[in-house]
């Protein structure tokens, strides 16, 4: 977890929000994907520790911190230390 930028489709894959970067691209380009609050439809826009991201999934709108980046997929737990789920945040 050495990079400070990472391609937000990779970054997606990597946190283990869709099951193949392929899934993130189409999902970024037919959604409205927003990195601090400005939209994106390009997979190739970076993220950096700090950022939040705003999109869609299932039924519901997710609003995440990106807290770090990862050199390679991991396991569920290790993924799950890349970001900070902002709407359980507010909800507590």
């Amino acid at each position: 977890m050495t990079e400070s930028a990472i391609r937000i489709d990779l970054w997606l894959w990597h946190a283990r929000f869709f099951k193949s970067r392929t899934l993130a691209v189409k999902a970024i380009k037919g959604s409205r994907f927003r990195i601090n609050r400005r939209i994106v439809s390009k997979p190739s826009q970076v993220v950096r520790p700090g950022d939040v991201l705003t999109f869609p999934r299932s039924q519901n709108v997710r609003v995440i911190e990106v807290t770090a980046i990862a050199e390679r997929r991991g396991s569920a737990s290790e993924a799950q230390m890349l970001y900070r789920d902002l709407e359980t945040a507010d909800e507590k």
